[in-house]
């Protein structure tokens, strides 16, 4: 079982594959992670990402494939949770045929839908929370930065929901509810998009 889940910062995708991971056993994919992962591992691909890090580039999309083809291979994983990738419709086109080339499908593609005003107000919230906690802010965690990212996400990310539409596999969800109540919709879900 593979699934991407779709939506615009802060939509809730990490903390949703979360609950997916704890409920089905599936492996997250979070394109951040694994960088991070990489560039620590020593490994010759975590050396690859250490060196385009250091010069302050982004890492190319060849590299994230590397990165991810290196987790589905040998992997007895229930399946994957795709956070974060693809952003953009070549990613789209080089995770298809990874996963053709390693014999695994796309089940679903989940796309979380939220409103922007509502989804600004939650980023202040969470980093107004964080901070009187004494906990970490995101930098990127107030209006200014959202309102940025929103519109690289409607820019580059926004037109896979075509994309997937086309192949038969995009599902929406209404994500401005209770977490619990859109973990308990999503995992139904992906329950029925594994039959």
């Amino acid at each position: 079982m593979n699934v991407i889940l779709l939506g615009p910062p802060g939509a809730g995708k990490g903390t949703q594959a979360q609950r997916l991971v704890d409920t089905h056993g599936m492996v997250q994919l979070s394109t951040g992670d694994m960088l991070r992962a990489a560039k620590s591992s020593g490994s010759e691909m975590g050396n690859r990402v250490a060196e385009v890090m250091a010069r302050g580039e982004l890492v190319t999309d060849e590299i994230v494939i590397g990165l991810i083809e290196e987790k589905l291979t040998g992997s007895d994983a229930a399946g994957f949770i795709f956070d974060g990738f693809p952003r953009t419709l070549a990613q789209a086109d080089a995770l298809g045929a990874l996963l053709d080339r390693t014999g695994h499908t796309l089940d679903a593609v989940i796309e979380l839908q939220v409103d922007d005003e509502i989804l600004v107000d939650r980023i202040v919230g969470r980093a107004e929370q964080a901070r009187a906690a004494g906990q970490p802010v995101r930098a990127d965690d107030n209006a200014e930065s959202l309102k940025l990212r929103l519109m690289e996400y409607y820019k580059k990310t926004s037109p896979l929901i075509g994309y997937f539409h086309a192949k038969g596999v995009l599902q929406s969800l209404d994500a401005m509810g209770e977490i619990d109540a859109i973990a308990a919709t999503l995992s139904g879900m992906v329950k029925d998009a594994a039959t």
